[in-house]
């Protein structure tokens, strides 16, 4: 989990890669707990969290831009 300082440093590209990473994670989560073999059902919640935390730090960068 990057803190939103560290979020802050990225780049808008890094910014969206990093979104696509944990959409991907996210959907495998889901995936898994769909067939019974999730080991931490937590670790969905902490991915949205993160997928929340990239997209505000997104909006905040594209907001100073303008």
């Amino acid at each position: 989990m990057k803190k939103p300082a560290e979020l802050r440093n990225l780049t808008l590209d890094e910014l969206k890669q990093e979104e696509s990473d944990l959409r991907k994670e996210l959907f495998n989560l889901r995936f898994q707990k769909a067939t019974g073999e999730i080991e931490n059902p937590m670790r969905t919640r902490h991915v949205r969290k993160n997928i929340a935390r990239v997209l505000t730090v997104v909006s905040e960068k594209l907001k100073a831009k303008n």
